[in-house]
């Protein structure tokens, strides 16, 4: 009886099994960080006392990637920290290709910057409220700017959580209004420093 060409060299069959291997290794890790979940470093100061440069995020990519499977856009809840692809980036400026803000309003909200404190307007709430009621005292206070604009359809007004001054490019000071479909997910765990891990919403 003829034995099969692989089990006459053993070492071939080895060779074989660990590329294989590795190959798989390779395309999961692929498809989770396309799909699942992607890591991002904080880079700057934008984020404090939320986040601090240096940060390492994990960004939950599975509410994008069920919103694409069901033709949907995906959008974010208010308050929540997003990751999104830099719509400035090609800007010498604005040498980040991703960013890290807080979701502030949304797509027809007229969102009024005055005496330090943002007021949305919506339909449910034509007095206006303080989108950061929620969010535990986090963004630093107060809000430097004066603005007064209203979200276009299919875009985010966004801002980072260290206000004061120019100490973050958002989009009350010349980031501008955020696409949906420059989002990559919402910032669901720090992973380090190892000191202070913790999730978000």
């Amino acid at each position: 009886m003829q034995t099969r060409y692989l089990d006459r060299h053993p070492g071939i069959r080895d060779t074989f099994g660990i590329v294989f291997f590795v190959t798989c290794v390779v395309i999961g890790a692929i498809l989770i960080n396309s799909f699942v979940f992607r890591s991002f470093n904080v880079d700057g100061r934008s984020m404090q006392p939320t986040m601090h440069d240096g940060d390492k995020l994990i960004v939950n990519k599975l509410p994008v990637t069920a919103s694409q499977l069901q033709n949907k856009e995906y959008v974010p809840e208010r308050g929540q920290i997003i990751i999104f692809k830099n719509p400035k980036y090609d800007d010498i400026k604005n040498r980040e290709e991703y960013v890290v803000k807080r979701v502030i309003a949304f797509p027809n909200e007229r969102v009024r910057l005055a005496n330090g404190v943002y007021t949305v307007f919506n339909s449910d709430n034509p007095e206006g409220f303080d989108p950061d009621n929620d969010n535990d005292g986090e963004p630093a206070s107060p809000t430097t700017g004066q603005i007064d604009v209203t979200v276009p359809e299919k875009t985010l007004f966004v801002s980072g959580d260290n206000r004061t001054g120019e100490n973050s490019l958002d989009s009350r000071n010349g980031l501008g209004f955020i696409p949906f479909y420059d989002i990559i997910g919402p910032v669901s765990l720090r992973i380090f420093p190892f000191t202070d891990i913790r999730t978000f919403k």
